[in-house]
């Protein structure tokens, strides 16, 4: 797969000292990655400090700060505006996502078949934070299908993967771990279909740092149901162009895997 250096890595950061290192290195082993674009969310250890010394030693990582604590989604949508290369993944700064998965995750993307992938986390066969963890996720998901009348296995995935202009359209507004459905969402309402690949996941504990609680659970349904029910102008601003998405709808439906060739 001709796939090198086309990746933005968007990683939001808080609190992250013990992991950041680890994963910051995993990341830019992948040869996929063009540029990592790190940013601290207002960290109160040493994940700043960490943060710069590991920017001096690859010009790919690209490291923002913010004053102060807004959440995961906040963090992300500045990310967002920061990112140059064709196509661009979160990844979070634990190390519950594996980078060894973005080939999978990118070749959809590549050849041109999908520009919106979720790496699917399979709970059965790996490991899980609790079966209560695992039933809420199951029950957003299911929410969200109903509502948007798609698909789709793992909402909460924190591996999900867009065309970089896909992502600069979004015009996302959740601040923190409601980022999560307020991209499902709006992916959704512009007639994408999300395509999904198996992942590897590796679950840690509330003692080793886990942050979603069922709240988040609680605050994803209503996001997901306020965001069915808003308007293409609320959602995506005056400056909305349908005309594009419909485009890349298009283009990805010439890409048919039976199609090429013929």
């Amino acid at each position: 797969m001709a796939s090198k250096r086309v990746l933005s890595v968007m990683m939001p950061i808080y609190n992250e000292e013990p992991t950041l290192e680890t994963i910051v290195g995993h990341v830019l082993d992948r040869p996929e990655v063009g540029e990592l674009v790190a940013v601290d969310d207002g960290s109160t250890d040493r994940s700043w400090e960490i943060l710069q010394g590991l920017a001096k030693k690859d010009p790919r990582l690209r490291a923002f700060q913010q004053a102060v604590n807004g959440g995961k989604g906040l963090a992300l949508r500045r990310a967002i505006t920061e990112i140059r290369m064709p196509f661009a993944l979160v990844q979070d700064a634990d190390l519950e996502y594996d980078p060894a998965d973005y080939p999978v995750l990118l070749e959809p993307l590549v050849s041109g078949r999908a520009d919106a992938i979720y790496g699917v986390r399979g709970f059965a066969g790996q490991t899980a934070f609790s079966f209560w963890f695992v039933i809420g996720n199951k029950a957003v998901t299911l929410a969200c299908n109903v509502l948007f009348d798609c698909y789709i296995s793992d909402l909460e995935t924190g591996y999900k993967v867009l065309r970089s202009d896909l992502w600069k359209r979004l015009n996302l507004k959740g601040s923190r771990f409601d980022i999560e459905p307020d991209i499902t969402a709006r992916v959704l309402r512009l007639g994408y279909r999300i395509h999904e690949v198996p992942i590897r996941y590796y679950a840690r504990s509330r003692a080793e740092g886990k942050k979603l609680t069922w709240q988040d659970g609680v605050q994803a349904l209503g996001t997901l149901a306020r965001l069915r029910l808003a308007s293409d102008a609320d959602l995506f601003g005056p400056e909305h162009d349908q005309d594009y998405h419909r485009e890349r709808q298009q283009a990805l439906a010439m890409h048919h895997p039976l199609k090429q060739g013929r």
